[in-house]
C-alpha cells in the first residue's frame, strides 16, 4: 500500500493506493487530521510526496508521519524521469508539483502534444510534446489571487460575491468575470502555440470548475493530476 501526498500552497491532497484500492482526500495544512488518520493504515509500506508549500510545512508533514513510523520520499524535478525530458534552463528549479503533473499527463497521452493546466493558488500552463519533452511553461496568479490583488490594491473593489456573466452589470460580477476570462484567455493563447492538430489540454486543480465552461479548445478534465504523476513515479522506481 502506498500513500501519495500533494502538499500545495492551499491544501494537502492525498491518495492511498494499491492494486485494488484508491482512497483519496484533502485537508488543510492547519488541520491535517484526515491525513493523520489515513497514515494509521497498517499496510502502508511507502510514502511519496511533492511539496510546494515551503520547507516548514514539509517538515511538519514529515514529522507527523515519522511519529507513525513512515518516512516521506519528497520528489523533486530533474532532467529526466518516466519518459519526460525536462528542457528547463535549470531543471531542478521546476516546481515538484508541475513535474509530477507532467509525468501524470504523459500517462494519459503518450503520442500527443499536451498543454498541462494546473489551476490552483497559481495557474501553471506547461507544454509537453508528443515525444515527451517539457518545452516550457507559464505561471500566472490563480483566480482567487487575482481577486485578492484587486481587493488589496484598490480602495473600493470588493473581495466577496460575484459570479461569471458575459456582460457584467455590477462590480462583483465584473471582477469574477474579468479574472476568469483572464485565465481562459491565457490558456487558449498558449494552447494555440501548439502546431499539432491533435493536441489536447489537460485541466486540473481547484479552480478548474470555474474555468472549464469558458474554454473553447479541446480539453480533458483530470482531477488530481499531481497524484497521478506520483503514482507513475512510484511504479517506475
Amino acid at each position: 500500500m502506498m500513500l501519495l501526498i500533494d502538499a500545495g500552497n492551499s491544501r494537502i491532497k492525498w491518495r492511498l493506493v494499491d492494486e485494488n484500492v484508491h482512497v483519496s482526500g484533502a485537508c488543510t495544512h492547519d488541520a491535517p487530521n484526515e491525513l493523520a488518520v489515513c497514515a494509521e493504515t497498517p499496510s502502508i509500506t511507502r510514502v511519496l510526496g511533492c511539496n510546494v508549500a515551503g520547507a516548514a510545512k514539509g517538515d511538519a508533514l514529515s514529522a507527523m508521519l515519522a511519529r507513525r513510523g513512515l518516512a516521506v520520499e519528497w520528489v523533486s524535478a530533474g532532467a529526466q524521469r518516466c519518459g519526460i525530458h525536462n528542457m528547463y534552463a535549470h531543471p531542478a528549479r521546476l516546481g515538484a508539483d508541475r513535474w509530477a503533473a507532467l509525468i501524470g499527463a504523459r500517462g494519459y497521452h503518450r503520442n500527443q502534444d499536451v498543454l498541462v493546466v494546473m489551476a490552483g493558488t497559481a495557474t501553471t500552463l506547461d507544454l509537453l510534446s508528443a515525444d515527451g519533452r517539457f518545452t516550457g511553461g507559464h505561471i500566472l496568479p490563480g483566480v482567487e489571487l487575482m481577486r485578492q490583488a484587486l481587493n488589496h490594491g484598490t480602495a473600493q473593489l470588493p473581495l466577496t460575491g460575484g459570479r461569471y456573466r458575459s456582460h457584467p452589470r455590477d462590480t462583483a460580477d465584473a471582477i469574477v468575470s474579468g479574472c476568469l476570462n483572464a485565465q481562459a484567455g491565457a490558456i487558449g493563447r498558449v494552447f494555440r502555440q501548439i502546431a499539432a492538430p491533435n493536441a489536447v489540454c489537460l485541466l486540473s486543480g481547484g479552480a478548474a470548475d470555474e474555468i472549464e465552461p469558458l474554454l473553447d479548445i479541446p480539453f480533458q478534465r483530470i482531477d488530481n493530476l499531481v497524484l497521478d504523476g506520483l503514482h507513475q513515479i512510484a511504479r517506475a522506481a
